[in-house]
């Protein structure tokens, strides 16, 4: 259903972080606009409980619940705001649901605008969980700030699969990641991040493989432009027989900076740990080439990018 009372700035950008500008009737949903929660839709088998004591919900998925999806979307288009929220996710054994965050900031005015989300994810027994975080920004004057933290606890055979991909117009970023992998539990991240000027952008993964046969799969792929500066720091560690693997895959242009901190701390015998990176510019052949065909070096270098990205 559409929202009513939204304006066209914050329609685009619920439409940039979630890619739609309604929600299906019946569906779950939580919407969050300017530090208040505006709209909220429960199901069946999804509950969604504002929290009583810190800013925040508490979203509680029945075991057994399959095929559906909640979206908890967050808008901030008042300049200056500042806030953090609190979201326990709390997903019941055999569960098989998608559940789509975000954060778009529209910043217009000179105070700088900030959201920290704190998620902390609670998997049951053989429950799977796709998780998809976009965060978005728009506005010349104030900064545009998003320090995301999630937690992820794996009980055994569950399976969460995280999507977190940072747009652009973000100024300032901190993204820390921290999962316990139960026995036969895997968690797949797949990080995605553009910066250009002077934005900075820092992500930590923090892993305990705690469980048998448990593993862990870290991707990012990161472009950094003009003067902007990332850093990539991942620790996994093996603390049973388990498999984990990082990857930082980076391309740097103008005066852009790209750091990659890997850790592994095989702890058991049986645990095999792989980290892998890469961080240089774009070649000039893959340009070339692209040129040959009609296109503007700015179109190819362009194209490169959103390839690498997508």
């Amino acid at each position: 259903m559409p929202f009513k009372g939204l304006n066209a700035e914050q329609i685009e950008l619920l439409q940039t972080i979630t890619g739609r500008t309604e929600f299906d009737e019946g569906s779950a949903y939580n919407l969050r606009l300017n530090g208040q929660g505006v709209a909220r839709s429960v199901t069946e088998n999804i509950n969604i409980v504002p929290k009583t004591d810190v800013s925040g919900i508490d979203i509680y998925i029945k075991a057994g619940t399959k095929n559906e999806t909640v979206h908890i979307p967050v808008l901030l288009s008042q300049s200056g705001l500042k806030e953090t929220v609190f979201n326990d996710f709390h997903i019941g054994d055999d569960a098989n649901v998608t559940i789509v965050a975000g954060c778009g900031i529209n910043n217009h005015g000179h105070g700088d605008s900030e959201h920290s989300g704190i998620h902390s994810f609670y998997l049951g027994k053989n429950s799977k969980v796709k998780y998809v975080e976009k965060h978005y920004g728009v506005g010349n004057a104030g900064k545009k700030v998003m320090n995301p933290t999630t937690f992820v606890d794996l009980g055994e055979g569950s399976y969460m699969e995280m999507e977190t991909v940072q747009i652009s117009g973000v100024d300032d970023t901190s993204r820390k990641t921290g999962a316990v992998v139960g026995k036969d539990a895997k968690i797949v991240v797949k990080e995605k991040i553009l910066t250009d000027g002077v934005q900075k952008a820092k992500t930590e993964f923090s892993v305990d493989l705690n469980g048998e046969n448990s593993g862990c799969h870290l991707v990012s792929r990161s472009v950094a432009k003009e003067d902007s500066y990332q850093i990539f720091v991942s620790d996994i560690r093996g603390n049973a027989p388990s498999n984990g693997h990082s990857e930082c895959d980076a391309i740097v242009m103008d005066n852009g900076k790209v750091v990659a901190e890997p850790r592994l701390s095989a702890n058991n015998i049986d645990a095999a740990l792989i980290h892998e990176a890469a961080i240089g510019k774009i070649a000039g052949e893959q340009i070339i080439k692209l040129m040959t065909l009609g296109l503007t070096e700015k179109e190819a270098e362009e194209q490169i990018i959103n390839g690498f990205l997508k």
